[in-house]
């Protein structure tokens, strides 16, 4: 996914800018940015990579090369930005948080125009130039990023720094979040509001889907109203959210909490404990404890001191490796007991397996599973919150392909919950990671849980049911 901060002072941003990008580092872990403008000196930029170290680690000590009152960062699971660009707008510097599936057709037809990429990573089309260059192709900042709006599928929310201000607009639907936080003489705009409190911002509310704002240090100017329909992403509630972080002025801890008072309540099994896989399943584990009136226990822990977040090493096996090593089983805790253990959702399906066996191993007498979510079915077009390749890679397609022969086939019916091929569906993935039970959340108890209408909370990766992310709505 991605995350950004950018904000805008009466002084030096730096410190504000620095702290507040690095509170989004749980959103992305392959490189960061971090660009300011100084009126005297003008755009300063440093682009990292984060595969191997963390964002403080790599900037900190190139903090006195930045000067300047505005400011804006990227943590970004994508391409390396932000970029400076020089056009007939300005020169201004962007950030995405993007996943723009169209970026081919979108690319051929540029060049068509004599129109250049030069930014290629890994001889890939930077999501972030080609952003700009449709920005470029309007007359106003407002013009330029309807533009993006209309031409791309997907989602772009995005922050421009400008010689005048610091501009934020928010995706067409909404589905990935900005939020705007204020202190004397200061405005600043996150992806999360985690980064508020420490930085002695208070949240002043969410940039609306397809609303477009300008901040400046003494105050914000709406340069497009918000509109009416919205497609959050709920996945943001289940996994990505930090717990202290709110969107749509709602909290991502007690989303979870009553996701698993539901989820207790509603489970008649039988079992000594629950404990919460870290760190997305606690909030729910602790909530599953209450409605269902069971203890909840610390039955495996992360190894924090040095593994504090999760790397994503390009090689599968080497994840695997990763997921295993942070966490710790607690033997005292697991043995002869009967756990539920609660965790945010199943990929592929491979890391749970993994913890099962040693779970077993440890001496749990019985291992029932609760996902938070419902079964991912369909793949997600929209953000891209997983680092999948394709659809088989999750465990439920390719369950799919064996039962039907075609991975494709069906899918409502595998998506609709308690129908026999949802059951039969379950029962197989139960089987394959050696659980004593299995079972997920009900799509209607996730809704209930996040306390939107369902018809502005994108649940697409569970039903299949979201529009795409552009003006012509199609499905």
């Amino acid at each position: 996914m991605g995350g950004i901060f950018g904000t805008i002072e009466v002084r030096s941003c730096i410190d504000d800018l620095f702290y507040g990008t690095d509170y989004n580092s749980h959103l992305g872990t392959k490189r960061a940015g971090m660009v300011t403008f100084d009126r005297e000196k003008g755009f300063s930029r440093s682009i990292h990579s984060l595969e191997h170290n963390y964002f403080r680690s790599r900037f900190e000590d190139e903090l006195e090369s930045f000067t300047g009152n505005a400011g804006v960062g990227v943590i970004s699971d994508t391409d390396p930005q932000p970029i400076i660009i020089n056009s007939h707008l300005g020169r201004y510097a962007v950030a995405t948080v993007a996943h723009i599936t169209n970026l081919r057709e979108i690319a051929d037809d540029l060049l068509k125009q004599r129109m250049h990429l030069s930014e290629m990573s890994a001889n890939n089309i930077n999501q972030t130039e080609m952003v700009a260059l449709l920005i470029n192709m309007g007359n106003t900042f407002v013009e330029g990023i309807n533009n993006v709006y209309e031409k791309i599928e997907g989602s772009c929310s995005m922050v421009i720094l400008t010689e005048d201000g610091i501009i934020a607009a928010r995706d067409f639907l909404g589905r990935t979040p900005l939020v705007i936080g204020q202190k004397e003489g200061a405005y600043a705009v996150s992806s999360e509001t985690t980064c508020f409190p420490n930085l002695d911002f208070k949240t002043v509310r969410d940039v609306g889907p397809g609303e477009i704002v300008r901040l400046r240090a003494d105050g914000m100017e709406v340069l497009q109203k918000a509109q009416e329909e919205e497609q959050v992403c709920s996945f943001l509630w289940v996994y990505y959210g930090f717990p202290t972080s709110s969107y749509e002025g709602i909290n991502v801890e007690d989303v979870r909490e009553r996701n698993g008072v539901l989820m207790g309540q509603d489970d008649d099994t039988e079992a000594d404990l629950v404990c919460g896989i870290p760190d997305s399943g606690v909030g729910t584990a602790l909530g599953y404890a209450e409605g269902h009136g069971i203890p909840y226990k610390r039955a495996v822990l992360k190894y924090t001191p040095t593994w504090p977040r999760s790397f994503t090493p390009g090689n599968q096996s080497r994840r695997n490796l990763v997921a295993k090593m942070k966490l710790i089983p607690n033997k005292a805790i697991l043995e002869d007991k009967r756990v539920v253990f609660c965790d945010d959702s199943i990929v592929r399906g491979t890391q749970l397996r993994d913890n099962v066996r040693t779970f077993f191993e440890y001496g749990a007498k019985e291992v029932h599973v609760r996902i938070s979510c419902p079964p991912l079915v369909y793949g997600c077009p929209f953000i891209g919150f997983t680092s999948s390749k394709s659809d088989l890679e999750l465990i439920t397609r390719r369950i799919i392909k064996d039962f039907e022969g075609d991975d494709a086939k069906n899918l409502d019916k595998y998506a609709t919950t308690d129908s026999p091929e949802y059951t039969r569906m379950v029962e197989e993935i139960r089987k394959r990671l050696g659980l004593s039970t299995l079972r997920f959340n009900k799509i209607e108890m996730l809704i209930d849980s996040i306390g939107l209408p369902k018809s502005k909370v994108c649940t697409h990766c569970f039903d299949g049911s979201s529009y795409c992310h552009c003006r012509c709505k199609k499905k």
